[in-house]
């Protein structure tokens, strides 16, 4: 293909772009102010366009494709080994434009405006949950300097402060039911509600983390990409599985562990499988295991948008 590789190097102010003209040879390093950045893109050919995954990032994909380029994110990670030298913008413009034209690396997802609607919802949600596990553990402590012990959990805190506490749970629920009425509009968030251990935070975080399925090849990508996972050191020809890798999205990782370890402790009648393995493993080695099930079936009601079927086997092709 004749189309031009571009990496950029996002900034508040000032992008740092990189490129190689494909008549001359010539390299080019520019600098464009945020005001010009999408005047630039629009007088030019359609280009291959990567950028690093970060604040921002998101929107300027989005607009890049709206004029026509196809724009690539790249996770830091990816990008770090291509940077040579001192680190600035010039160098991290030069990696980005290097790496992104590398065959293994894997793109970050675009995400669509309401799907980072929906993940700026989470945020905020995590953050009021943090908060208020903050304020009461903190005035917990406080008060046992003068003698008054605090019943433990949120419960027993509400009857006795409801005031601040009870405004932050108002706000919660609020976010919850904008989330819950997202999951009424998507069908995607209510097929894979139906899978065990999957509830509203899981489904439509899933789905809005995920953006495009198909961006992954199979299932065990997706959980791969979750950190679910084991983790391999190997030599000589021998390999030894760690525990999970624990990369990708933290938030939604440890919501698909919560549900698999509710499925684990409620469920009346667990699928066998799961049984033997809680034989022979520990517990939370079981609760992994299912969590990564979840992941997989998560990618697959998404990609393919069946029905969830409970016990359902699949078969090679």
């Amino acid at each position: 293909m004749n189309r031009i590789v571009v990496g950029v190097d996002i900034a508040k102010r000032v992008f740092q772009l990189h490129w190689v003209e494909p008549q001359t040879g010539e390299i080019v390093a520019l600098q464009v102010k945020r005001e010009k950045f999408l005047e630039h893109f629009g007088n030019r050919s359609k280009s291959l366009i990567g950028m690093q995954a970060c604040g921002g990032s998101q929107h300027w994909a989005r607009a890049l494709q709206k004029l026509g380029h196809e724009a690539k994110l790249l996770s830091a990670r990816m990008v770090k080994p291509f940077v040579v030298g001192n680190k600035n913008d010039a160098a991290d413009a030069r990696g980005i434009w290097m790496a992104v034209q590398q065959t293994g690396i894997k793109a970050v997802a675009v995400k669509s405006e309401e799907q980072q609607a929906v993940l700026a919802l989470h945020r905020m949600r995590e953050q009021l949950v943090k908060f208020r596990t903050a304020q009461i553990n903190g005035l917990r402590g406080l008060l046992t300097e003068y003698g008054e012990v605090m019943p433990q959990g949120r419960a027993g805190i509400k009857r006795d402060i409801p005031g601040a506490l009870g405004r932050l749970s108002e706000q919660i629920g609020r976010i919850e039911r904008r989330l819950r009425q997202w999951q009424r509009e998507d069908s995607a968030t209510q097929r894979i509600a139906a899978i065990p251990g999957v509830g509203l935070l899981s489904a439509t975080a899933a789905v809005a983390t995920m953006g495009d399925a198909k961006v992954f090849k199979s299932g065990r990508e997706f959980a791969a990409w979750l950190g679910l996972l084991p983790r391999q050191s190997g030599t000589g020809g021998r390999v030894r599985l760690l525990g999970i890798s624990k990369r990708g999205d933290k938030y939604l990782r440890t919501l698909l562990i919560h549900g698999a370890r509710a499925v684990l402790t409620h469920s009346k009648s667990p699928p066998e499988w799961l049984t033997e393995l809680l034989k022979r493993r520990p517990k939370n080695v079981a609760v992994a295991a299912l969590a990564n099930k979840m992941a997989r079936t998560i990618w697959a009601l998404t990609a393919h948008e069946p029905a969830y079927q409970s016990g359902y086997v699949s078969r090679p092709a």
